[in-house]
């Protein structure tokens, strides 16, 4: 029988690593099980991690799936493994490859954990969070893509940048998929509960804004080899542990669109209620018509990443 709350994380990378590192701090669940083809290099991985736990006093203990066999029961999966872009490979190729990785996992997890509530950090985004949606068989509200909270917490750090002041008091808000379409929110920006039009003149906030949309890249052009993983996997503890304790609050996420914001079969970042069952509730904001515009080339460019997937007969191929 299974004691406390348990968090299965696919893929001991860099991302899903320092995903179990910051869950096994904060102490929010009671197991945390690590899967990865370098079983190794995972195993290595928990041992450290589970010491560091006991370093902070936190109950936490991190382990090792040899197969997807060992993940069972989990509260929460949270699913990162993926092929990065190599070189020469095309959107599509990375496209097919990674959602077949998806379709693999996705199909462990529904059937070794399927009460779980997924979240998936695999890139391209919203198009795996649709993939695992059909693949797993599971209502919308459980299957979340992991994006807005780390696109908002870009646009934060930026605006604090420009400001100077205002640290821990900013709330950004960026909605529409992850990627070049992102579509950050202003409007619904602020430092301090006042409007961020009121502290940055309209030549700043765009500069924010379109250092926001390639944040991601900033990162990876500074690194050379790899990409962002310390903002990405916080954004996700932040997501697991909303969902553990069951706290109702508020967050931008991935979902699958039944008819919100006006588009259906497809998935985009909007802001919703986490709590016990996944996204509970979708909240929707009322946008302008410049924002309606982003969000709509928004969904545009995931709905060409589903089509491609069709135009493959990825759906068909089971």
């Amino acid at each position: 029988m299974k004691q406390g709350k348990r968090v299965g994380i696919i893929g001991a990378g860099n991302v899903g690593a320092t995903v179990a590192y910051s869950l096994a701090m904060l102490g929010s669940c009671h197991e945390i099980i690590l899967r990865d083809n370098k079983i190794d290099v995972a195993r290595g991985k928990a041992l450290d991690m589970s010491q560091a736990a006991s370093a902070v006093r936190s109950h936490t203990v991190v382990k090792v799936a040899e197969g997807m066999e060992d993940l069972t029961n989990c509260d929460v999966v949270v699913v990162t493994a993926g092929s990065p872009r190599l070189p020469g490979m095309s959107r599509d190729d990375l496209l097919m490859i990674n959602a077949n990785i998806t379709r693999e996992v996705i199909q462990g997890v529904a059937k070794y954990s399927p009460d779980a509530i997924i979240i998936m950090v695999s890139n391209p985004l919203d198009a795996m969070t649709y993939v695992a949606l059909k693949e797993s068989g599971f209502d919308r509200s459980r299957v979340i893509g992991m994006a807005g909270i780390l696109d908002s917490s870009r646009m934060a750090a930026f605006i604090q940048e420009k400001l100077g002041y205002g640290g821990g008091q900013i709330r950004a808000s960026v909605m529409g998929g992850h990627g070049d379409d992102m579509v950050p929110l202003p409007r619904y920006s602020t430092v301090a509960g006042v409007p961020l039009s009121d502290v940055l003149s309209e030549d700043e906030i765009d500069e924010v804004v379109d250092r926001t949309r390639h944040g991601g890249a900033e990162i990876v052009g500074h690194l050379k080899t790899g990409s962002a993983y310390y903002a990405p996997a916080k954004s996700t503890s932040i997501m697991v542990d909303a969902i553990l304790k069951d706290t109702k609050q508020i967050h931008p996420c991935a979902v699958f669109l039944e008819g919100e914001y006006g588009y259906k079969d497809v998935v985009s970042g909007v802001p919703v209620m986490l709590g016990a069952n996944g996204a509970e509730k979708i909240i929707e904001v009322t946008l302008n018509e410049k924002e309606q515009e982003m969000f709509k080339n928004s969904c545009a460019s995931v709905q060409d990443l589903i089509d491609s997937l069709n135009k493959n007969n990825f759906f068909e191929d089971q």
